[in-house]
């Protein structure tokens, strides 16, 4: 992707994204431009949903669809899981497997597993596995040591 950057003395400041196709650069971009609003939509059966990062419990690929779940619903998002990750850009969310993201504030008790794991109850019940990969990370970031 090529960048144009001009800095002008007078008028409004204003940001213009030409694209062919939407890939996850461009999806970072338009995350980027949008940021301001913190809202995000999604679909359920046939309604439109619209929803705050704050509502979330956690985010999951399954067969390359991307769903967002919170207490009271599960939403399908036209987003990659990067993309979501890159919105949400807050010490609150954690990369915790290679397919899901949850929301730390919503955790309510963590227990060790075997082969370095974390299973994290969050308040509505459900169970997370916290991958070994990432289970190091998110001691550091408990601890507040995470960079």
């Amino acid at each position: 992707m090529r960048y144009t950057i001009n800095q002008i003395n007078k008028g409004e400041d204003e940001l213009i994204l030409y694209y062919k196709e939407k890939n996850p650069e461009v999806e970072a971009v338009l995350l980027f431009m949008d940021k301001r609003q913190r809202k995000l939509i999604g679909r359920k059966n046939d309604e439109t949903i619209v929803f705050t990062p704050e509502e979330i419990l956690y985010v999951e690929k399954v067969d390359n669809k991307t769903f967002v779940y919170t207490d009271d619903n599960e939403i399908q998002v036209d987003m990659s899981l990067y993309s979501i990750e890159l919105f949400l850009d807050d010490e609150s969310y954690f990369r915790c497997s290679k397919s899901m993201i949850i929301n730390v504030n919503k955790v309510e008790k963590l227990k060790s597993m075997p082969s370095n794991r974390i299973d994290a109850t969050l308040v509505s019940g459900e169970h997370i596995i916290i991958s070994r990969t990432y289970a190091s990370d998110f001691r550091k970031l408990l601890k507040g040591e995470r960079e």
